[in-house]
């Protein structure tokens, strides 16, 4: 739909690509439109190794507002990192040399920053690896741009609380939002984004029952996606917070539905062995 006194006409990109072609490879749809970011002071790096793709997702990223480095395989991402510290990383999966999920492990050894994962294959076992080590988001290619931008600004508010967020505790949990730390019997957790976005939404509706669905909507700020993102999320947060992750009493998978946090930690129901 056109906007109001919007020209017909196809927007173009800076460097002449019709504004909703996909990239990365033919085919594909475009999706949704940026409204402008919120965090246009934010500092993005890209890492491609494809010059044409960098350069368009760098033209989308600086005009909603960014600061956009670009780096084309992994040391250079590394260093470009080490330079100026980011406060998001788009990164490429299949890099020459140092892969994108090497690069995601070194980032994040040396503190936490979201990654946004992009990747040509569309393998769920590739897109689920991403997340296991760390990713907060993926997209694959061929992708619309803006849908990247949106993801991004979508991640980036999330590192944003607002300021009057109080802090949670439940089942010897603490979560301060405003501070983004989170511990279990006053041992710091090494959570990444969306997993803290996920316990603090946990923490803040205990004993209820939600769809991954849910979860998607109220956690990612998405009505579509894969589910298996909101599956490998719940796995890795059950492996930092539960004191034996293979049966879950915290986070517990209620069957046919979906997830429920329970703060007395008593043992699940039968039913609600199920795998995820």
């Amino acid at each position: 739909m056109q906007p109001p006194n919007e020209p017909a006409s196809p927007a173009t990109t800076p460097e002449g690509h019709p504004a909703d072609t996909p990239v990365g490879r033919p085919g594909g749809a475009p999706v949704g439109r940026s409204g402008g970011s919120p965090e246009g002071s934010a500092r993005v790096l890209v890492v491609d190794d494809d010059p044409t793709v960098a350069e368009v997702v760098a033209g989308y990223l600086d005009r909603a507002g960014f600061v956009v480095d670009r780096a084309g395989d992994g040391p250079a991402a590394l260093a470009r990192d080490a330079a100026h510290r980011p406060d998001l990383v788009v990164l490429d999966l299949m890099l020459p040399g140092m892969d994108g999920l090497e690069v995601c492990r070194r980032l994040r050894d040396r503190g936490p920053v979201p990654v946004v994962m992009l990747t040509a294959r569309g393998d769920e076992d590739d897109r689920i690896l991403g997340l296991e080590v760390g990713a907060d988001d993926y997209v694959t290619k061929p992708f619309s741009p803006r849908e990247l931008v949106l993801r991004v600004e979508s991640v980036l508010r999330r590192t944003r609380p607002a300021p009057a967020a109080r802090p949670l505790s439940a089942a010897g949990l603490t979560l301060d939002p405003a501070a983004r730390r989170a511990a279990k019997d006053d041992t710091e957790l090494a959570l990444t984004l969306r997993e803290f976005d996920l316990l603090a939404f946990f923490l803040r509706h205990p004993r209820r029952a939600f769809a991954r669905e849910e979860l998607m909507r109220e956690v990612w700020g998405w009505d579509f996606g894969d589910l298996s993102t909101v599956t490998v999320h719940v796995r890795r947060l059950r492996g930092k917070v539960e004191d034996d992750p293979a049966r879950p009493r915290l986070i517990q998978t209620v069957w046919g539905v979906g997830y429920r946090f329970d703060p007395a930690g008593r043992d699940p129901e039968p039913d609600g062995q199920e795998a995820g």
